[in-house]
């Protein structure tokens, strides 16, 4: 894991981020179910991931993560926090 040095204060749900927003993945609140549907598609703690559109009426949000692009939706995404990545 890299970066995740800081406080669970400063992270937030995916579902937060906008459009071309960078953060990294710090934890995932779920069953063992969703954890191993997300590590299966690299969705990891310490991954970072940019957002790439988010779709309107709790549409599904578009993100790139490690070079491959995945289409999440809001329910999943919401259980997903991430920390900001700044600059």
């Amino acid at each position: 894991m890299q970066n995740l040095e800081g406080y669970i204060e400063e992270t937030c749900p995916l579902t937060t981020l906008k459009e071309g927003e960078k953060a990294i993945i710090v934890y995932a609140l779920g069953g063992k179910g969703l954890i191993k549907r997300l590590s299966e598609m690299g969705l990891t703690p310490g991954t970072e991931i940019l957002i790439r559109r988010t779709a309107p009426f709790y549409g599904p949000i578009q993100i790139s993560v490690r070079g491959v692009s995945l289409a999440l939706g809001r329910g999943i995404a919401s259980r997903i926090f991430v920390k900001p990545v700044k600059g």
